[in-house]
């Protein structure tokens, strides 16, 4: 059978404008500005080459961190032009940090740019697709012609380092260092093809629950339910280079960290409130210990194992269309991972009446008034509430 992922995002795909707030009140526009404005402050530092390698190859001082990063890595070919326009001397736009509260910079934007750098000073890929260098193709840095080599250790890259000057008492109380960073990282994001929510999300929050959120997303079974490319790699960093992976419009997009995501963001009944966008803007930010990230990465996986034993290792799926084709429902998933996590002390007696659970859920997916709550049509706090009751009704009956 062919398997599709079907994703109901809703308001989770649009983009506030931001440009058309306005102050609520008629408070004089000069005073506004005093009590309300933060001011973003800068430096400018160049690296050298070989330095910008030696910073991140350390990872004391600039991570990349490719994993909250987008996934589309750059080709050969795109990362050997930009070699290329080094050595010509062609200005090439500058890259974007901002320093966190560890005092280590992240990479707001152009990790594209420093991980190529990275990479061919580590001899990790040869020149090609070179146009007017063109006799340069086929080199590695380690066999560079010592003119070659010169020019690219004299090369540089400018990087502008972003700084918050903020003051408590003049800035809105519900804006946070992360709203601030997010703002700045969508203005930064104005060129090219526009980061997504999730993308956004994986990139201003780094920290342990991020990394739990990107590991759950390599599980076998999570892969195979979703049809991801098995993570078969040794390198981990071999990972973003799987020509089958990224054609995957799922990993592609973050939206299997975005999956993730949901059941933590909705097993918290108090935080089913406000846009969908808002309540996994706030679930991203959870701080945890890295004490708790294999606790965490435990009770998903037991949770989505027991899903995909009792459903008969084809979890969240609908009712085959009239082609045969079955689809994945992204809306059917949170809602069976937290109706379970709720239902959790009881998975014994739920198990033991699987073929129960079966006929439920098929006589669900049968009946287009219930179909419709459960694939989530609305996208709202109550739609979800709504959902997640019916799947604790096919559970577990009351």
């Amino acid at each position: 059978m062919i398997k599709d992922v079907e994703i109901i995002m809703g308001d989770l795909d649009q983009e506030p404008d931001v440009s058309d707030s306005k102050p609520t009140t008629k408070e004089n526009p000069d005073e506004f500005f005093a009590k309300n404005a933060f001011r973003i402050i800068y430096q400018t530092n160049n690296f050298f080459l070989p330095q910008l390698r030696d910073l991140i190859d350390r990872g004391e001082v600039l991570n990349l961190r490719p994993e909250y990063q987008r996934r589309l890595r750059w080709t050969s070919v795109q990362k050997s032009k930009l070699v290329e326009s080094l050595l010509l001397n062609i200005p090439v736009p500058p890259v974007f940090l901002y320093e966190s509260d560890a005092a280590r910079y992240e990479v707001m934007d152009g990790q594209q740019r420093l991980n190529a750098v990275r990479e061919f000073i580590a001899g990790e890929f040869a020149l090609t697709g070179l146009s007017v260098l063109e006799p340069l193709n086929g080199l590695r840095y380690s066999r560079c012609p010592p003119r070659i080599k010169r020019a690219l250790d004299r090369a540089s890259l400018s990087a502008i380092v972003l700084l918050l000057e903020s003051d408590s008492e003049k800035v809105e109380a519900s804006l946070t260092i992360t709203d601030i960073r997010r703002f700045i990282f969508d203005r930064l994001n104005t060129g090219g093809t526009k980061l997504n929510p999730q993308e956004i999300r994986n990139a201003i929050n780094p920290g342990p629950f991020n990394k739990v959120i990107v590991d759950l997303t390599r599980d076998q079974l999570f892969t195979d339910v979703f049809d991801i490319p098995p993570y078969v790699e040794v390198d981990p960093n071999d990972y973003y280079e799987n020509a089958e992976r990224r054609k995957n419009k799922l990993y592609a997009n973050m939206g299997d960290c975005q999956l993730v995501l949901r059941y933590f963001a909705l097993k918290d009944p108090h935080n089913i409130r406000g846009a969908v966008r808002s309540m996994l803007d706030r679930a991203m930010e959870i701080d945890i210990e890295e004490k708790d990230i294999e606790r965490l990465k435990i009770e998903y996986k037991e949770r989505f194992k027991f899903l995909f034993d009792i459903f008969q290792k084809k979890p969240f799926e609908l009712l085959p269309d009239e082609k045969g084709r079955t689809r994945v429902s992204a809306a059917i998933y949170d809602a069976s991972m937290v109706a379970i996590d709720q239902l959790w002390d009881e998975r014994q007696s739920i198990a033991a009446d699987g073929v129960g659970v079966r006929a439920r859920m098929k006589a669900t997916l049968a009946d287009p008034a219930q179909v419709t709550i459960l694939t989530g049509s609305g996208n709202t706090a109550n739609a979800i509430r709504a959902r997640i009751n019916l799947m604790r009704m096919i559970l577990r009956p009351e």
